[in-house]
């Protein structure tokens, strides 16, 4: 009895120290916040607290589905795609680059009232790289006017890219200018981050708001 209280509890320490912090360091985008980077500030500190369900229900079935997709919020990638980011990750999975990582970030591709963030329509977007493994390009798609994500999954046919930057040297953070042009309400900002270390896309879901202005 004693022998397997013990084994329990060893298992009880292990499953703690692996939600504690992230497995690996590599980045996101952190504003507009990724959906499982925004769960993460909203709720990290408190991720057992019942208001969540009510309060943001999104992030709510996302903790529930796999917490480790917001403890790792920076590992949402893909390796060896080869630039054929289409062919690889379907439509109604691209919020969790094709259900990568085993399909850890499944839950960023649920369909749904995620927290938005507010943005007039042009503004910064600021990716966090830990990692510091440099850019070949950040690829920069915006829903169009008229697509609901509340209520639609989000296909390539609904992304129209807005902005592509060139490389980018190794650093702790990047930017890159986004002009939403004439679109007001929900919206999707989509990035894709080619990481220059080796073949490694990144797949982003940003949840915006913006004000037409």
């Amino acid at each position: 009895m004693l022998r397997a209280l013990a084994v329990g509890a060893t298992a009880a320490a292990l499953v703690s120290t692996a939600l504690a912090a992230p497995a690996s360091a590599h980045g996101s985008v952190v504003d507009p916040p990724s959906r499982n980077y925004g769960c993460l500030e909203r709720w990290g500190s408190k991720h057992l607290a019942p208001e969540m369900e009510t309060q943001d229900p999104m992030c709510y079935q996302a903790w529930r589905a796999d917490p480790n997709a917001m403890w790792n919020w920076n590992g949402l990638y893909r390796e060896n795609v080869g630039g054929n980011h289409q062919a690889v990750v379907p439509d109604g999975q691209l919020c969790s680059g094709g259900r990568t990582q085993s399909g850890r970030y499944a839950a960023m591709d649920a369909v749904g009232n995620w927290t938005a963030a507010e943005k007039s329509n042009q503004f910064t977007l600021n990716l966090k790289d830990e990692a510091r493994h440099g850019a070949d390009y950040l690829r920069i798609y915006i829903t169009r006017q008229g697509f609901n994500p509340l209520t639609q999954p989000l296909t390539w046919s609904s992304l129209e890219l807005v902005t592509q930057t060139g490389r980018i040297a190794p650093a702790g953070n990047y930017t890159a200018q986004v002009n939403a042009g004439s679109r007001t309400g929900r919206h999707v900002v989509y990035t894709i981050w080619q990481a220059s270390h080796l073949d490694q896309p990144y797949y982003i879901c940003s949840d915006v708001n913006f004000s037409g202005r």
